[in-house]
Formats: structure tokens, sequence, C-alpha cells
């Protein structure tokens, strides 16, 4: 059944007000939100969200790394939880979007089914995770992440940030990291829907509304180095030169033009390169770049990942330039829950909302959760495309449709009789 839903009217004004509140916690005096894992900002937006989910009628809590939680309990005191939500962390300088929209989400539709239907069969969460983005240590899905079991905050804490401050110590300088918080790992989860902005411009520019997302991409991350000769730009004739700079060139030409090839879903980016000595007279005696691939099938990733590097290793050969090549990220594609994503679409034919089913070229904690529990992940469209800048922006009227199918699916998952 397709319950009332909340008109746009009612959650536009909420929203748009916690989302600039919630920006409004951001380190550093740059354009944009800077919120990174356990610092200040960081501290001072969680306990602000704490407020707000008490503030909803949720029963707010944290875990031991410092996801928190917001509960809305259910009448079957034995139910698996029905959790959404997103992470509260962002990139340097970032939007007031990402992540953020999914926790201020989720509090709305979890606020706006509790005064419609009341108390829920099973239990209804919005969960602020505590970290997702890498952006200050370097790891990601800090927060799912505890929750999937993938990480141990008792073991893992001792890496470093830029400045030598240990995961350890700012998790605790912020009052976390402590057993008596309770165990992060959950095995109590019925379903998780993950609502987002989509972070890209498919949906805007095939004028779609909503994006129901079937499959995360999976990625391969590679650093690549190639080894010349440094010499003297104006001496060293062109046959006689072992150009590092021409053959990462020629490596990264060659590299879009397969991808080209392939089509989509596929994409292969040449994202950060350095050359050595970097000297404006000097020929490169070294490169480095990093080459980052995804796709959605398991598969053709694994079939492009071994084409490219083969023609890297080509090239290098031919251009007599020693090379060397360190995977350093290797994810698999994580297929979201058909029957999930089918009341998705149930949802927005009823509200006659254009919609499209769609592949997530971005990582989210959707993924991390997704073996875990049945997983959905749906996405409202971004303004030009434009994500991790100052300039992200959602239409507060797309925000609303957003809630919208998500109250529709928490509805219908925790409120309704479910099948055994």
């Amino acid at each position: 059944m397709i319950p009332n839903l909340p008109e746009p009217n009612e959650t536009i004004g909420e929203l748009t007000k916690l989302l600039g509140q919630l920006a409004a916690f951001s380190d550093g005096e740059g354009p944009g939100v800077t919120r990174l894992l356990y610092t200040p900002s960081w501290a001072n937006a969680q306990r602000f969200l704490a407020d707000v989910m008490a503030e909803a009628g949720l029963a707010p809590r944290f875990d031991a790394v410092g996801n928190l939680y917001g509960r809305l309990p259910g009448t079957d005191p034995d139910g698996d939880v029905v959790l959404t939500g997103s992470h509260v962390d962002t990139v340097r300088s970032a939007g007031q979007y990402d992540g953020a929209y999914g926790i201020v989400a989720g509090i709305a539709a979890l606020a706006y089914l509790k005064k419609t239907y009341g108390a829920p069969r099973r239990p209804l969460e919005v969960v602020s995770f505590c970290e997702e983005e890498g952006s200050r240590f370097p790891l990601a899905y800090w927060g799912s992440g505890h929750v999937s079991g993938l990480y141990d905050w008792r073991s893992g804490a001792d890496m470093a940030d830029e400045d030598g401050v240990t995961l350890g110590e700012a998790m605790r300088d912020c009052g976390f990291g402590r057993e008596e918080l309770g165990e992060c790992r959950r095995d109590d989860l019925a379903a998780f829907v993950e609502l987002h902005i989509e972070q890209g411009m498919v949906l805007e520019r095939m004028e779609k509304r909503i994006g129901i997302v079937e499959t995360i991409v999976g990625q391969r991350r590679y650093a690549v180095t190639l080894e010349g000769a440094a010499n003297h730009a104006g001496t060293t004739p062109m046959t006689m030169r072992q150009d590092a700079a021409a053959g990462a060139a020629e490596c990264i030409v060659r590299l879009e033009a397969l991808a080209s090839q392939w089509g989509e879903p596929l994409v292969a980016t040449v994202g950060k390169i350095e050359a050595r000595p970097n000297t404006p007279n000097v020929i490169a005696g070294a490169v480095d770049f990093t080459l980052d691939i995804r796709h959605a099938d398991e598969w053709r990733l694994n079939a492009f990942s071994e084409l490219a590097l083969s023609e890297i290793e080509r090239i290098a050969l031919r251009r007599r330039l020693r090379h060397k090549i360190t995977p350093w990220l290797a994810t698999k594609p994580v297929p979201m829950n058909p029957a999930l994503a089918r009341s998705a679409e149930r949802v927005c034919q009823h509200l006659i909302m254009p919609y499209r089913r769609m592949v997530s070229g971005a990582g989210h904690d959707a993924q991390v959760i997704a073996p875990l529990c049945p997983t959905a992940m749906i996405f409202v469209p971004s303004r030009g495309g434009i994500s991790h800048s100052p300039s992200e922006y959602t239409e507060p009227r797309l925000l609303a449709d957003g809630v919208a199918v998500l109250a529709a699916m928490l509805y219908e998952l925790a409120y309704e009789e479910q099948p055994t």
C-alpha cells in the first residue's frame, strides 16, 4: 500500500533549515563545508543532530566510534530494525548536501511517519554515520565499516592524519573509543535505505526526479610510475630521449580512447600526475600518475583493467621506460536489492514522478551495508552534476521528492506485515 505522503511544503522548510544549520558546523575559513572525522566541527554536528533527533521524538544514542542513531521503537519487541541515513563527514571545501541530506531526510521521514501513523511494527532508525569520505585518515567508510564488521576500532586506530594525530587519539578526544558505548557491529537489520544526491548530471540531463540505483560500481585504483632518463632539454635529440612525460601522455590518451570504445558505464580516469624533476628545461626522468577504473560488471571491470595495464606496459617498453604499477584499491560491484528497487519504482509510478534505474559511479555507505541486509539507494538530481564543491545544489522541491519516496518505502518495510 502507498501511504499518504508528506506534501512538499510540509518538508521543504524543515529540510533547508536543517541543511543550513548543519552546514554551519565547519572547520577553517575557506569556502564551503569542511567537517572531517573527529574534529570539533564534526563533534558539534553530531551533538546537534542528536538534539534534532530527540526533538523529533526519536531516541538518540552513539556507538563506540561515534555513529549516531535515532530510534523509533516498534510494537514487535523482537522485530529487526529498518534503517535509513547517510554520513555526516565531508571532503574539504564541500557542499552542504552530500551525506547530510540523507540524514536530515531520514529524520524528516521518521518524524512524519510517527506523527501520521504512530508506532511502526518494526523499529525504525535513522543513522548519521561518523565517516565515509576518507578525507582525514587513510581509510574510508569508518562508520558503516564498523556496522558491517569491516573495521575494529580496538585494533585499527593507529594510523595518523597529515599532522601526525592518530585515529585513536582523535577518537578518544571526542569521547569515543570506549567499550561502554556499546558494540558497533549490527546483526539486527531488516533493511537499509540510503537517500543521497546523485553527484552526477544524468538525472538532470534526462529530466528525471528520482534515480533508483541497481548497482554501485566496483573500482580498481593503481599508482603508476614510468622512469626514463632526465636530461637537458636543449641538447638531447628527440630520437635519443627516454621521456617519461611523453610516455605518460601517450598512456593517458590511449586509456581515454580505450574507455570510450568500451562505452558506458565503464569510466577510466587519470586524476593525479607528477613529473620529476618537474623543471622547465629538463626532460622528465620519471612520472607518477594514478589510474581509477570503474564498472558495474565485475568481469568487464577485470577485463578492462588487465587491458589497461598491458597497454601501459606496451607503451613503456616501446619507449624504453621502466614501469611500476601498484594496485591500491579493489572493490567489487555491489548490486542493490531488487525487491526494494521495485518498491521505489511503484512509489514513483504512483506519484507520477519521472524516474530512472541507474548505476552509481560513486561509492556509498549502502555498498558496505548491503552484505548485511536488503539495501536500496535512491538519488535526487544534482544541479550541473556538481558535488564535493561549495557549488553543490539540489532544488528544495527535489529534496522533498526524495523524502516522499523514502517515507513510502520505510512505511512498507516497517508498518506493513512482511511476508515470512
